[in-house]
């Protein structure tokens, strides 16, 4: 599957939504709204272009200087036993390796500002080794996919939101976010394993899933004893610490290598600066063929044919005012958080619909722009079976987060 047939099908569905709401309707303001939302998307893709040009920037250049130094190709042995069986194709101690530790060790702490940057890099270096440049190859599918499962630890931003709408314990999300977001990280790996013919059997890969099981029950163990301050403190400030001590770390290094630390920075910053500008059109065709998906009415439609669906059936629907989130995450961040901000604003942040809202909010990633942002920074075409795993993966972080909010949150009014 290819963008091109994902952009086609968001505009062609929106064209006939709006002609047939205009026809049997008499809806005469739905073209005027899907105009208004094609101009108003492409200016919002052009901000977040522009908005990454100075971290892209900030996080090549500090890159650059980690891989001149050699910590990159450090991080890169750290990851090998693991990495090795799920990216076969890249060469042992290659950088790519290390950068994608990287990236997945930001996600994890919900370092969005340093993840991206990271993980562009590390589809440059993926680039490198591709023998078809328009063509994804395995590993970057592999990398894509895990990313777009929304892999993250502490869901800070997601707390924050609740506590600004007095929500009585606003860390309550944390468990539950944590569990959904493992479960679709999972399914993203496996999914991928089967369509690459991975063993998922080898000794290593069993380890490394036992050990996250007791990772998470650790995490799950450690938050629990604390009270919902104490999270959102230690958490923001370990992640916070953390970052400043890369960036230092990475500097000293650089010095200790006997490296014009300040020029190397400077010739990966431009990196940054050309991978941001490249990224713009990619960025500015997906956002408007998404708003014009919305604007249309297409995104009601569905969520009204699902709630219709599952009340025929006998099944309780409340998780359906929830849906709007859920079916906006992996199209659009910003979207999302608006209907997350929204269903709170509406239901309150303590019911089953804000909860459900948060929960798949923070659990999930917005697959359509890392696919967009990530193959479009290396001008990658044919995106193979990316999309289908990557959206396996959120139907599957959509399902355990209803399944998560009825478990913990059953009695929500």
């Amino acid at each position: 599957m290819t963008l091109n047939y994902i952009w086609i099908g968001f505009i062609l569905i929106a064209f006939v939504v709006a002609l047939c709401k205009l026809i049997f309707l008499g809806d005469t303001q739905v073209f005027t709204e899907i105009i208004s939302s094609t101009f108003g998307s492409a200016r919002t893709g052009f901000e977040i272009a522009l908005g990454l040009t100075g971290i892209l920037s900030l996080w090549l250049g500090l890159m650059k200087i980690g891989e001149s130094a050699g910590l990159i190709r450090k991080f890169a042995r750290i990851a090998a036993p693991v990495f090795s069986k799920l990216f076969p194709e890249i060469p042992e101690n290659h950088p790519a390796t290390g950068s994608i530790f990287m990236n997945f060790s930001a996600n994890l702490l919900g370092l969005d500002n340093a993840a991206t940057p990271i993980g562009l890099k590390a589809m440059q270096q993926l680039q490198e080794i591709n023998p078809q440049k328009d063509t994804a190859s395995n590993s970057m599918i592999m990398f894509l996919c895990i990313n777009a499962s929304g892999l993250t630890i502490v869901p800070i931003t997601i707390m924050m939101y609740r506590a600004q709408f007095h929500a009585a314990n606003p860390s309550d999300i944390f468990l539950p976010i944590l569990l959904t977001t493992f479960f679709a990280t999972l399914v993203a790996i496996i999914s991928v394993c089967i369509m690459q013919k991975i063993n998922l059997l080898q000794k290593s890969l069993i380890l490394f899933f036992l050990s996250m099981f007791v990772f998470i029950g650790g995490l799950m163990w450690l938050f629990h004893s604390m009270t919902q301050e104490q999270i959102a403190l230690y958490s923001t400030l370990f992640a916070n610490v953390l970052l400043f001590t890369i960036i230092c770390g990475f500097i000293l290094i650089g010095v200790r290598k006997k490296l014009n630390v300040y020029e190397v920075f400077i010739e990966g910053a431009k990196d940054g600066f050309k991978t941001a500008i490249q990224i713009v059109p990619y960025l500015i065709a997906i956002f408007v063929a998404i708003g014009i998906f919305r604007a249309s009415g297409a995104m009601d439609y569905l969520t009204e044919g699902i709630r219709a669906a599952v009340s025929a059936i006998g099944l309780d629907t409340r998780f359906i005012e929830g849906l709007p989130t859920i079916l906006m995450k992996p199209l659009s961040g910003s979207g999302s958080r608006g209907m997350m901000l929204d269903a709170m604003n509406t239901f309150g942040a303590d019911s089953f619909a804000g909860r459900l809202s948060c929960v798949a909010q923070g659990a999930t990633d917005t697959a359509f722009y890392i696919v967009a942002v990530y193959f479009g920074s290396i001008a990658i075409k044919k995106t193979r079976y990316t999309v289908p795993c990557a959206l396996i993966a959120d139907l599957a972080g959509a399902v355990a987060a209803i399944f998560m909010t009825y478990l913990f949150f059953s009695d929500s009014l």
